[in-house]
């Protein structure tokens, strides 16, 4: 217990760390972690709204556009910063109650809270107005958001570990992101592809966080195809691979 309760109180004080560093001690840089996230899916949203019908094969344009961006913001936060992370922060090793996994972790806690607190006020927003309708099942909902954020806190783990053991690996986190995303689910759902293509595409995990995501979201009223145990396998195999990352990437970092 008392080692469970120092890493949690290490926890505390990085993501407070973290945030005073990057949006400065005035209340605006703290709201700014929600807002960064809401202005690009609201942007992108009033984008699609404008040059995409109102609604897309039976599901509303701007629901659409939500059930895909805000996953996707959740998959960039917690990755695109995991880039040499612990480099960033070795000052703070020289306090030796702190570990590389420390600083990691604490990272991808505030980037998942941030982009958790921009889902849910920009989904309040839409829904007042009348742009959004109810969630249909919000406990299947909330299963796909934190698999989708545990899938990538791996893949964080591992790119925060490559970064800091090969100089170079980090130029190719953009692209391999950018390539990923045109078979991740953001912009389509799996059943309007040819069921060959939808067997193929099955083996994408990141298929299912979307197809789950988009279940919970709309309900039965639109058809979707997903295994959330295929996820969560995923998900543990790239955890433990990226904790080993990091635990073997130490000797590489020097506070």
């Amino acid at each position: 217990m008392p080692a469970i309760r120092l890493h949690l109180n290490n926890l505390h004080a990085l993501i407070i760390r973290d945030m005073m560093t990057r949006f400065g001690r005035n209340n605006l840089g703290f709201i700014w972690t929600i807002l960064e996230p809401m202005i690009l899916c609201t942007g992108v949203m009033t984008i699609w709204s404008l040059i995409h019908d109102s609604v897309i094969r039976g599901i509303p344009i701007i629901s659409f556009v939500l059930t895909g961006y805000m996953p996707l913001t959740l998959w960039r936060h917690m990755t695109n910063p995991l880039v040499r992370v612990i480099s960033n922060n070795a000052g703070l090793l020289y306090h030796t109650y702190l570990t590389h996994l420390d600083i990691v972790i604490a990272r991808q806690v505030l980037e998942f809270l941030s982009s958790t607190a921009a889902l849910v006020l920009i989904y309040l927003i839409l829904l007042s107005l009348g742009l959004a309708e109810p969630v249909q099942d919000m406990g299947l909902l909330l299963a796909a958001w934190l698999l989708i954020g545990w899938f990538h806190s791996g893949i964080g783990l591992i790119i925060a570990a490559l970064t800091e053991k090969y100089e170079r690996a980090e130029k190719f986190v953009g692209p391999a992101n950018y390539l990923a995303l045109p078979i991740s689910g953001v912009f389509f759902m799996v059943d309007w592809l040819p069921s060959n293509a939808q067997r193929l595409i099955a083996w994408n995990p990141t298929i299912h966080g979307f197809e789950m995501f988009r279940a919970g979201f709309f309900g039965e009223s639109v058809a979707t195809h997903y295994d959330p145990l295929y996820l969560g396998l995923w998900s543990l195999a790239l955890t433990v691979i990226g904790i080993a990352a990091v635990q073997s990437a130490r000797d590489h970092v020097h506070a």
